[in-house]
């Protein structure tokens, strides 16, 4: 009798392709971190613009320990059940998270020189983040949200683009990924269940 992957994974005799296989199914591609990620950009892009882009970086900061929490309840909303127990990628994610949190007093430092360098400094970093995604869930398409955020990280200080802008271009090119990755994931496993039955 053949095993399902999540067998596999609980008795460890897994392989990478299985372990990607299961975190894309247990996190929807990770389409749902990305755009509440998205999202506290979006938050913050308004708070910089109403009110300061100092409490701007704080609402980032409050925001970002939000995204995990608040993509967890989603996750369970539409009925996810995240990564197996034994999956050896479970690791990666946390940390790649704890790498990212370890950088942000750098981009808090940029701040003091210079307000609207925090947030390009954070779209670097969370750039960098992304880039592992691709071998977590096994999705080159993460390079290029990594890149994009990068490069506009770039771009935007070539330019000395203020606060908001920064904000708002992290937004966009997150919850607009979000969304595509989503509706990949739908399709994918919607095309999965339909040749399955």
């Amino acid at each position: 009798m053949t095993k399902t992957t999540s067998e596999k994974i609980m008795d460890k005799l897994v392989t990478l392709d299985e372990a990607q296989t299961d975190m894309c199914e247990g996190y929807a591609f990770g389409s749902l971190g990305s755009a509440t990620s998205g999202f506290m950009w979006l938050i913050s892009a308004l708070v910089s613009y109403n009110f300061s882009p100092t409490q701007a970086i704080w609402t980032l900061l409050i925001g970002g320990v939000l995204i995990s929490p608040v993509s967890s309840i989603l996750e369970k909303i539409i009925g996810l059940k995240g990564h197996s127990v034994n999956n050896p990628l479970k690791n990666l994610a946390m940390e790649s998270t704890i790498w990212m949190i370890m950088c942000i007093p750098l981009a808090y430092g940029l701040s003091i020189q210079n307000t609207e360098w925090f947030f390009q400094a954070m779209l670097l970093i969370i750039g960098g983040r992304y880039l592992t995604f691709a071998t977590l869930f096994g999705k080159k398409l993460y390079w290029i949200l990594g890149a994009s955020l990068g490069l506009s990280a770039y771009r935007l200080f070539q330019l000395k683009i203020q606060s908001f802008g920064s904000l708002l271009t992290g937004a966009i090119i997150e919850i607009i990924f979000g969304v595509l990755m989503y509706f990949i994931y739908r399709k994918f496993y919607s095309k999965m269940k339909n040749s399955s039955e």
